[in-house]
């Protein structure tokens, strides 16, 4: 695949057929080490079973779900979480952005982070945090795109192969609306 990914972003209702490739991509990411709060082995229906409350909360506008398509398939994906207290309605929560092994490399995710970031501005929020794995590939991502690591919570979580890791908590301030 040499074309340039497609950010969308899947309003609702979300489409069984979205919902199934978005299982995909999150079923390939645990089976490839990546601490997602799931577990090996992970089947596909559990993975489907998450993104259909993804798009129930996607329905309830809690949630905004961007997928990155390549040749017309979806291959990562990442929510904007706004569900968020009275008093922090300046803040958003960054969720589950995960590209499928075969598609990295290809700027995929930093597309899909610029796309989620322009969400949060548009939804009047300018302050964003996230948990990641420290030295793990989104890890460096978000280093790059300006992402501020402001703690590191040991043994927080655990790989789907039952390791603990670390997490790293992070943020980043958008412009201000």
């Amino acid at each position: 695949m040499t074309a340039r990914a497609e950010i969308v972003s899947l309003g609702a209702p979300v489409a069984d057929s979205a919902l199934a490739q978005l299982a995909d991509v999150l079923v390939d990411c645990v089976e490839g080490g990546a601490s997602v709060s799931f577990m090996a082995p992970f089947p596909h229906d559990s993975a489907l079973a998450f993104f259909r409350k993804v798009a129930a909360s996607v329905e309830s506008g809690d949630t905004v779900l961007l997928a990155a398509r390549l040749d017309g398939k979806i291959v990562g994906t990442v929510q904007l979480g706004l569900d968020t207290p009275p008093n922090q309605p300046h803040r958003a929560d960054i969720k589950k952005m995960l590209v499928h092994r075969f598609a990295r490399g290809r700027g995929i995710g930093a597309a899909l982070m610029a796309e989620v970031e322009a969400e949060a501005r548009r939804h009047g929020r300018w302050l964003l945090v996230l948990d990641t794995v420290p030295g793990e590939n989104g890890h460096r991502l978000y280093q790059r795109a300006g992402w501020t690591q402001t703690g590191l919570v040991p043994d927080y979580a655990m790989f789907p192969d039952g390791r603990l890791c670390d997490t790293a908590i992070m943020w980043k301030r958008l412009e201000k609306p």
